[in-house]
């Protein structure tokens, strides 16, 4: 969910909340909308990768609809309208949005930014094939330093 339409219908309508955002406005209408006291989840998108080039590249390659900014990225009635609207994103715009790279600091700042914006749950979608590189790194780098 995104916007404060979403957490309208999802406090009124859902058995809780999935967002892609720390979103202030959204989780008012959430709780406005009955949404108090019900789970909220948020994604944390990121690309683990040796190294943060590589990372950004993967995240471009895999995952471009990330860089779609606005109401653009929510709105399209077709896989197909994402695919053209993700070429028209650069790495940069990419990286703007997925966490890239070994940081795992920066991962940790994005965990928690999802956590100091009322989510009570997180999740992290990993982006791109290294996915045991992934769980590696968090098992090592970043899981230990959540409380």
């Amino acid at each position: 969910a995104k916007g404060e339409k979403a957490g309208t219908l999802a406090g009124r309508d859902g058995d809780g909340l999935v967002g892609v955002s720390p979103d202030e406005e959204m989780m008012k209408a959430f709780d406005s909308a009955g949404g108090t006291g019900k789970p909220r989840y948020g994604q944390v998108t990121v690309c683990w990768a040796k190294d943060e080039a590589d990372a950004k590249k993967t995240a471009y390659e895999w995952w471009p609809n990330a860089g779609v900014k606005g109401d653009l990225s929510v709105e399209l009635p077709l896989p197909r309208h994402f695919e053209q609207a993700g070429e028209m994103v650069s790495e940069d715009d990419v990286a703007e949005a997925v966490v890239c790279g070994p940081d795992a600091e920066r991962h940790l700042e994005a965990i928690r930014t999802f956590e100091e914006g009322g989510y009570d749950h997180v999740y992290v979608h990993q982006v791109g094939p290294d996915q045991e590189g992934f769980f590696r790194f968090y098992q090592r780098e970043v899981l230990p330093k959540l409380s």
